[in-house]
């Protein structure tokens, strides 16, 4: 009997076949448990970027899917290193991120108990914040699921898989995992709903799209462009569907949504295209988009997505490249005359950046300062703070996918480790990272992270010393503001700490220089800003 002599662990054997499809960085921590997993990651060529805590390693490889437009992966130990990452598990499973989360697990919890890290199901607790969970006893089993998960991830189903090997298994000799790998698919549309949806275009006077963040493949090329040139729809985005129209557009609503008087102006389009959104609670605050009955038309890849009663007369499965490629082949009449007007999209922006000015006092002003001072190429992740709030419904984006939320779950603590994913998934190009003075603190010991990169990382913090989204939230609600104030620490000290530099803009035009220091930097940058720097 002969031996191949590519035999490994299997642990080592799951490194080189990840590095085999593609995987160039794994986020994680070692442990006991995992150490096996470890074993082949140098060997296989794969970068391993040492987070502070899972949460942590979580959040980064579902920066880096977002940065990359592919998936990120990291390494957890069983137990409670699984359970500290099941909140960025969670959150990618909102958001339709593609994050790969490969644990250790015990071998057996049935008749010993008291083990190291043992709960009662591992595989369970996974299975609820991921599109699903399973756990691998042998090889051969553990590069199906591995590849069933890749798969997934190329045919357009982006939430996370989670994946548990028994430590017993992770050091049995195991052969190379072979030959693998998905290609991405594409999902078309039915030809005879494309011809519906033109006709009623064509008969359309007030014809609306809405773009979600399923849509960024329409942007690429000039294939927006030529949509509003033939059809000459108004338009509105979601917040992550930022920069698929252009920001000055005359038709384009921008991402206001979730203003109130937005359902009017649905209400008053005679046909309603939503590609690429689940239009859900996050994406507009209420329940129905507010479209005439029958007017909506949807498009997405995910059943789930299709299958959500939002008042769709038709749903359509496909991508939304696919989708607009065929609408335009299928167009067979000169722009039609339309009623909106750029005059009306105009009055109504300005209106609703008033309201949101007046709802977030002495916000825009520093958001207009950050926004004019910042490349063009600058990618951003925000975490659940007020500043973020009012910024993406103003901030609208020159190019999409490079404004990244935590918008589903609405976890604190998203950004700092999530901008460290897509920096590292970016080297050389700047990323930004939006925080307020509460959330950043959930995960600050990744600032360590950061330094340990030298990544030159602009970290925002808004400070206002208190949990202002909350305390508006009680107020208005008639409830005495209670917890709502906070102790913090000194930014600036801390920041040196950790060995990274740190600032304080005393005035709006120093904004732009502490910019374009921090990326200049060979470590990370906070730059505390505060409602003072208004007035």
């Amino acid at each position: 009997m002969t031996t191949n002599p590519q035999t490994r662990p299997l642990g080592a054997q799951i490194s080189h076949m990840l590095k085999a499809r593609g995987v160039d960085v794994i986020f994680g921590i070692p442990g006991v448990h995992n150490q096996e997993m470890y074993r082949g990651i140098e060997e296989a060529g794969i970068t391993h970027v040492l987070a502070r805590h899972e949460q942590g390693a979580g959040f980064m490889a579902d920066g880096y899917a977002r940065a990359t437009g592919g998936f990120g992966v990291c390494y957890l130990i069983t137990g409670p290193g699984l359970l500290n990452a099941l909140t960025p598990l969670g959150q990618a499973y909102s958001d339709d991120v593609s994050v790969l989360a490969l644990c250790s697990c015990l071998d057996n919890t049935v008749h010993r108990k008291g083990q190291l890290h043992q709960m009662k199901d591992q595989e369970a607790a996974a299975a609820a914040v991921c599109d699903w969970s399973e756990t691998a006893q042998d090889a051969r089993t553990a590069y199906g699921l591995v590849d069933r998960a890749l798969e997934d991830f190329a045919g357009g189903d982006a939430r996370p898989k989670a994946i548990h090997v028994p430590i017993d298994v992770l050091c049995a000799p195991a052969d190379p995992a072979g030959e693998g790998g998905a290609g991405r698919s594409r999902c078309l549309p039915d030809p005879q709903a494309v011809a519906e949806v033109r006709d009623r275009l064509q008969q359309a006077k007030r014809p609306l799209f809405v773009f979600g963040g399923g849509a960024t493949g329409v942007a690429s090329g000039d294939l927006v462009a030529r949509l509003l040139e033939v059809v000459n729809p108004a338009t509105f985005c979601t917040f992550a569907g930022r920069g698929i129209v252009p920001p000055d557009a005359p038709l384009h609503f921008g991402p206001f949504l979730t203003r109130p008087d937005s359902a009017r102006v649905a209400g008053e389009a005679d046909v309603v295209v939503a590609i690429g959104t689940q239009l859900a609670e996050v994406d507009i605050w209420r329940e129905r988009l507010g479209h005439k009955d029958g007017a909506l038309i949807r498009v997405d890849t995910s059943d789930e997505s299709l299958g959500t009663p939002v008042g769709a007369s038709l749903n359509i499965k496909s991508d939304a490249r696919a989708f607009v490629e065929a609408l335009l082949d299928e167009w067979e009449r000169d722009t039609p005359a339309v009623d909106w007007t750029p005059q009306e999209v105009a009055t109504t922006r300005a209106r609703w950046r008033a309201e949101v000015d007046a709802e977030f006092p002495k916000v825009l002003p520093v958001a207009d300062a950050l926004r004019a001072a910042l490349p063009e190429d600058a990618m951003i992740y925000s975490d659940m703070t007020q500043f973020a709030y009012a910024a993406k419904e103003v901030w609208d984006m020159e190019r999409p996918g490079h404004w990244h939320h935590p918008s589903g779950f609405g976890t604190l603590g998203y950004a700092l480790p999530a901008s460290i994913g897509g920096a590292v998934a970016r080297p050389g190009r700047p990323t930004v990272c939006i925080h307020g003075d509460y959330g950043i603190q959930y995960t600050i010991a990744e600032l360590a992270t950061a330094v340990e990169l030298g990544l030159p990382l602009a970290i925002i913090i808004w400070d206002n010393g208190k949990l202002g989204a909350i305390e508006d939230s009680m107020t208005a609600a008639q409830i005495a503001p209670n917890s709502v104030i906070q102790r913090n620490p000194d930014f600036m000290a801390l920041a040196k700490a950790y060995g990274a530099e740190a600032v304080e803009p005393a005035s709006l035009d120093e904004i732009a220089p502490a910019l374009q220091a921090a990326f200049a930097a060979s470590v990370p940058t906070i730059i505390r800003l505060t409602p003072a720097l208004v007035g």
